[in-house]
């Protein structure tokens, strides 16, 4: 949609906190994710009965509508994931924008470049969210061409999940007993042989069927050399001989049964909590999770521990993504709902604490070294994740670029597709999303 179609962005200046808008009864629409569940939290506003993302943001937003001064209402709709982003595209071309909505840092330059969310960083300023604070991650996640576009929420990235139990049992801790992580592709092989003979038990339980999980993988070890999936002109970089090398690597722990192939994603998390594989390959929304499931006295996991991911190249990488909130540009600006979704981002904002119980990383510097963040289970073990977080640069269409690589690298152990044809494969089709970018 090209922006002619709104209004000019000259107009927008009129909707400014200075205008001093009323607020009594303003209602203001929020679009999210994150599963329903409005039934079981609908009056709840003690954020400490929240579990989960979709607990807690739910909590928050009744807490805001609840306790604000200003008497503004915060109207939820949620929406599947699966069609998250077709609905919101639909109501943006339908010029019927909701006043906010959640965004993943990947999709974030479909729409930046087209011009159909609203500048943030001057409102930031007058309304005390500090951009100062942000993560250096977080803060070039919502910058583009020097202006802020969205307020950063999380950073969700890989981990290992790991049994220290079947670490002990195979010999592979430290000497302090703890779980040794390895170094370099030939010690994590090593280790996995040793923990096949050691307990019979396969190192990886990792999602492999049509599961994005390997790609993050994947392209962990690809930045961890240097490489990336596009280079600093935009031309694809599939082939590379970086990408050859974490493919190699992939297919070699298949081979040798240190990862079942057949796992899906429900499968790889029971292989994992029943005490059948050592690590877990899965991201920062599994933590709270795997430790209540620990806690349990019939779980075969007992002594479960988080870990960053482990350096096996020449510097530290692990894939990431974050959820930001924007404020779509407004057909008809009104300075009353722009003050009052100003208002709600300051109240996530200040309640950033409070999302990192999903087990995401907090995006300001000032929580995610906080004493309050450390207490929680497991956070102390994985903060340096948000100091190694990477991810793709900021390209349009990055989930196509994801399908892709995801069909042709799960291909190499599901259907035994030579991996120099997946990857000569997907280069074309990269090629062919970057040439539909440049010339759109």
């Amino acid at each position: 949609m090209k922006m002619k179609t709104l209004l000019p962005a000259a107009l927008l200046l009129a909707v400014t906190l200075g205008a001093s808008p009323a607020l009594a009864g303003t209602e203001i629409t929020l679009f999210r994710f994150f599963g329903g569940c409005s039934d079981e939290y609908a009056h709840v506003t003690d954020l400490s009965k929240a579990v989960g993302e979709c607990g807690i943001i739910q909590v928050l937003a009744n807490k805001f509508n609840a306790e604000n001064k200003e008497g503004i209402t915060v109207k939820t709709q949620s929406v599947e994931w699966g069609v998250y982003y077709d609905r919101l595209s639909a109501n943006v071309a339908g010029r019927t924008p909701p006043d906010i909505a959640v965004m993943h840092r990947s999709v974030l330059p479909n729409y930046v470049v087209r011009n159909l969310l609203q500048p943030l960083g001057k409102d930031f300023a007058t309304v005390g969210i500090d951009t100062a604070d942000f993560v250096p991650v977080a803060r070039e996640a919502v910058t583009s061409k020097g202006e802020v576009w969205a307020l950063p929420f999380d950073l969700h990235a890989l981990l290992w999940h790991v049994n220290a139990d079947l670490f002990t049992q195979a010999g592979l801790v430290d000497d302090k007993g703890q779980p040794k992580m390895p170094t370099s592709p030939a010690e994590l092989l090593q280790h996995a042989e040793t923990m096949k003979a050691k307990t019979g038990k396969p190192y990886f339980a990792i999602p492999s069927g049509a599961d994005p999980m390997p790609a993050w993988q994947y392209l962990s070890w690809v930045w961890q050399q240097g490489g990336n999936l596009v280079d600093a002109e935009r031309k694809a970089q599939l082939e590379s001989k970086e990408s050859k090398e974490a493919l190699r690597l992939l297919n070699a722990l298949y081979a040798a049964g240190h990862a079942n192939r057949k796992h899906d994603y429900a499968g790889a998390q029971q292989a994992f909590l029943s005490g059948q594989a050592a690590v877990l390959v899965n991201g920062t929304w599994g933590v709270d999770t795997y430790a209540a499931q620990a806690r349990d006295p019939k779980s075969a996991l007992k002594n479960y521990v988080v870990r960053d991911m482990p350096r096996l190249y020449a510097q530290d990488a692990v894939w990431s993504d974050s959820h930001t909130w924007v404020l779509p540009r407004q057909p008809k600006p009104d300075a009353a709902k722009q003050k009052a979704a100003l208002a709600f981002l300051k109240f996530l904002n200040d309640n950033n604490l409070q999302w990192a119980r999903t087990g995401h990383l907090p995006v300001r510097a000032s929580v995610l070294q906080s004493a309050e963040m450390r207490a929680l289970p497991h956070r102390a073990e994985y903060t340096r994740t948000a100091t190694i977080a990477t991810a793709l640069p900021p390209i349009e269409y990055q989930r196509a670029h994801m399908d892709l690589l995801v069909n042709e690298l799960n291909s190499t152990w599901l259907v035994n597709k030579d991996p120099d044809k997946a990857l000569s494969d997907a280069q074309r089709a990269a090629s062919a999303i970057l040439r539909r970018s440049r010339h759109r």
